[in-house]
């Protein structure tokens, strides 16, 4: 059953559980990438002080949802539980065929391989499957709202990181902005 303020307490069986194994999962990922790609990864160069700002304001609802999970217990026994963990595990997926392919492709070129085929952004979009899941799994209507506003609020991110790329692509991005939808099908 989903609450709208969960049961609150620090314990060995909250939704940090699958939070660290997220993290373990990209952390084992990274360290095997590349430095190049991994620096590739991060750069943030191109940004303006703007798009840092608010990509930094989003971020401040995404710790919030991280102090939640972390202190929510998993909602083990009901249904929503393992919805949750269905779709975290999707999103999982997603995100580790994600940064594959991005790991896979040359540096001088954009990442239009694998998920890349059918979003722009599938690694923004695996994080949120599995977050989202996080939070139905630990039963928190909280929890959805505030990974929600993150995430409207990430999409300046997503905006940076393309105009990023545009700079450094050229006309071949370009080309693929207008082939491939954002976020998958439907944007």
């Amino acid at each position: 059953m989903m609450e709208f303020i969960p049961e609150i307490n620090l314990g060995i069986g909250n939704g940090w559980v699958l939070l660290v194994f997220f993290y373990i999962v990209f952390g084992i990922l990274l360290l095997s990438f590349p430095k190049n790609v991994v620096a590739r990864l991060y750069d943030r160069s191109t940004w303006s002080e703007k798009q840092k700002i608010l990509s930094a304001m989003g971020k401040l609802f995404i710790f919030s949802w991280f102090a939640l999970v972390i202190l929510t217990p998993l909602n083990t026994g009901e249904v929503v539980f393992i919805l949750g963990v269905v779709i975290y595990l999707l999103g999982l997926l997603g995100f580790v065929l994600s940064l594959l392919n991005y790991k896979d492709t040359p540096l001088g070129q954009p990442v239009t391989k694998g998920l890349y085929r059918i979003s722009r952004n599938p690694q923004q979009v695996s994080i949120l499957l599995s977050y989202l899941g996080i939070s139905i799994a630990i039963g928190s209507w909280v929890a959805l709202i505030l990974i929600t506003i993150g995430s409207f609020m990430s999409h300046v991110r997503v905006v940076a990181e393309e105009q990023s790329c545009l700079l450094q692509y050229g006309d071949s991005y370009r080309q693929y902005l207008e082939r491939v939808p954002r976020y998958f099908l439907f944007l």
